[in-house]
């Protein structure tokens, strides 16, 4: 038997033992009457906190239980564990809707939920950002109604979502490239993932231009080694003109031998996941061999200067950071007609080492500078070969300064020269004989 039949019963007892005393002392009328009595007060102390129970079902508030008496503080009690237990069943559930919606806006992907209207029930920011939404001022509309692209409406509206849909798009200078693929679920609802592929549709063009690139560079030397060859097997030639030949020959040969030393260069820096060393560099020997091996190049068609702060150094895989400055000095009389100056620095700015390599050449086409450093990049492939360069030395600089933390700085103005500054991180640089800078 249940508690509530059980207090039903004794209050029933209560109420017929205190009639039967009411009687044995008044008289059985006024036992009666005071059961009458008792009975419609029971009722009218019911029908008040049935009445009350129903206010509180109908408008309930969390924390307030109702006192009384008897059955009803039970009922009331029991009422408060259950909203209590309703009530934290439900914090629950909106404490993990609430990481849902948080790990999905932490996605790098756009994420968009659509009815079975195609209308928008949510959307988080880089959806909004891809597509041009706002999610609190653009809840329920139809999505082809604020996405206009004709491509994305046929994609939509084709049902087939098996493969994703590519759109391409300019914006803020620069090209956007989005994918965008639709999975159906529920009740004829939609979802929507997007992301941004840009970076990698640059990459993947980078690689087929490197390839393209690779097999051009390889391809003249070993066009003019072949022509060569049959020309020396098949003509007869005298000493002269057997001796320019194979000067030229070796002229090509050794060109493929600089981009294939390059490249293996390359794949090294790459590869290579351990982090440079900390030794610090004789700089004084480094500025000196750089000096040397720009004067020879020069041969004495250019103005060159050096000038260097000789307590400053920095800390690094000497091998890589001289191969990163001699590229740089190298351009630089490459690329500097003659009778031009260049001029090479080394000092300190702030508690930075710098070094830097000015030239008075022809200067770099603003909108060129950004892919100086791609592998096989050239700003004129007409006069590029002319110099003698591989198309790699400024890549093998990005690489080497990467894993020195290290900032190429450009700054280059037609007609007016170019400046290649190279900043090195607090942290690498030092004074001899002084506490790291």
């Amino acid at each position: 038997m249940n508690i509530i039949w059980t207090r039903s019963i004794v209050s029933l007892a209560l109420l017929a033992a205190l009639s039967a005393l009411v009687g044995a002392f008044f008289g059985v009328r006024i036992a009666l009457a005071f059961a009458v009595v008792m009975l419609v007060v029971q009722s009218f102390f019911g029908t008040y906190h049935t009445q009350r129970l129903w206010r509180l079902l109908d408008a309930p508030v969390y924390g307030e239980v109702p006192s009384a008496l008897g059955i009803w503080g039970e009922i009331y009690y029991r009422l408060h564990k259950l909203a209590k237990r309703w009530h934290a069943q439900v914090r629950q559930v909106e404490q993990q809707h609430s990481r849902f919606i948080q790990a999905i806006q932490a996605s790098p992907n756009g994420v968009a939920m659509l009815d079975d209207h195609d209308q928008i029930e949510w959307c988080n920011a880089i959806a909004e950002t891809h597509f041009g939404l706002d999610a609190k001022r653009d809840l329920r509309q139809h999505i082809t109604h604020l996405v206009r692209r004709p491509e994305f409406v046929r994609y939509l509206n084709s049902h087939h979502y098996e493969e994703m849909l590519i759109m391409r798009a300019m914006g803020m200078n620069r090209r956007h490239t989005l994918s965008v693929q639709v999975f159906p679920y529920g009740d004829n609802r939609k979802l929507i993932l997007t992301q941004d592929i840009t970076e990698l549709e640059r990459t993947d063009s980078m690689r087929r231009d490197f390839v393209a690139n690779v097999s051009h560079e390889l391809k003249t030397p070993l066009t003019v080694l072949s022509g060569f060859l049959e020309t020396m097997r098949e003509l007869p030639l005298d000493e002269a003109d057997r001796a320019r030949y194979l000067e030229m020959m070796d002229q090509q040969a050794s060109r493929m031998r600089n981009i294939v030393r390059d490249l293996l260069v390359l794949a090294n820096l790459e590869g290579d996941m351990r982090p440079p060393g900390d030794e610090l560099l004789d700089m004084r020997a480094v500025m000196r061999h750089l000096e040397d091996d720009a004067i020879n190049l020069s041969a004495g068609r250019h103005r060159i200067t050096f000038n260097s702060d000789e307590a400053l150094t920095v800390a690094g895989a000497e091998t890589e950071i001289v191969s990163a400055l001699a590229n740089l000095v190298t351009n630089a009389i490459r690329y500097t007609p003659d009778g031009g100056t260049i001029d090479v620095t080394w000092q300190r700015e702030q508690d930075r080492a710098v070094f830097s390599v000015r030239d008075s050449g022809l200067g770099i086409p603003a909108e060129h500078i950004p892919r100086l450093t791609e592998r096989f990049y050239r700003v004129d492939r007409s006069r590029s070969r002319d110099t003698g360069g591989t198309g790699l030395g400024l890549a093998i600089v990005k690489h080497v300064l990467q894993r020195h933390h290290a900032e190429l700085d450009v700054k280059s103005e037609e007609g007016r020269g170019s400046t290649f500054s190279v900043r090195f991180p607090a942290v690498r640089s030092a004074l001899r004989k002084s506490v790291a800078v």
